[in-house]
């Protein structure tokens, strides 16, 4: 019996665990193990070399659609989540305040949740009063929309667009707060 109970909590660990382990990997990974860490490492790229434009599409969890080419002309902000991630947790204050300090100048949030049911979701967006959609990326198809111009190899991954749709950074793991706004106000002054 108390091998039984030290493996079902065995079991319990490894699947809470592996709760915001990678969905993919790529040459990026830690030496030899196949895994990206999720660290909140942070690339960006100079204007000649992002790629792109990213074109990504869906419906929201209240089945409205969503497409980033409507943005263009504006820095979109992409952030894949799930609702009982702790690392998402702990991000959305964040892009919350981002998406309401910077709506005026052209900058738009846009989630993508492939994870949870319409449910859990609207629980999450409503707890932090989240203040703009996500993707219900069921099919997975928004994470190949951007596997195809940059690996999203953790959730969560934000990846921030240029006005042209192109990709200017991508943050693995939680993103910083001061870090994200740094790279918006670059983009926004690219533009000026």
């Amino acid at each position: 019996m108390r091998r039984a109970a030290g493996l079902l909590l065995a079991g319990v660990l490894a699947v809470a665990l592996a709760g915001c382990a990678p969905e993919t990997t790529s040459g990026d990974d830690v030496v030899d193990q196949g895994y990206q860490s999720g660290d909140g490492s942070t690339t960006t790229w100079p204007a000649a070399e992002r790629k792109g434009p990213v074109e990504l599409s869906g419906e929201d969890f209240s089945g409205a659609a969503q497409d980033v080419a409507g943005w263009r002309g504006d820095v979109v902000v992409l952030n894949t989540w799930y609702a009982a991630c702790p690392p998402c947790r702990a991000e959305a204050p964040d892009l919350v305040a981002l998406a309401n300090d910077y709506a005026d100048q052209g900058v738009h949030v846009l989630g993508i949740n492939g994870t949870d049911a319409a449910g859990a979701a609207e629980a999450f967006q409503r707890q932090f009063d989240v203040p703009y959609p996500s993707i219900a990326d069921s099919t997975g198809s928004a994470i190949a929309a951007l596997q195809g111009t940059v690996p999203v190899n953790a959730v969560p991954t934000t990846v921030v667009l240029d006005r042209d749709g192109k990709v200017a950074a991508r943050v693995l793991g939680l993103v910083d707060a001061s870090t994200l706004r740094t790279v918006v106000e670059d983009l926004l002054a690219e533009g000026a």
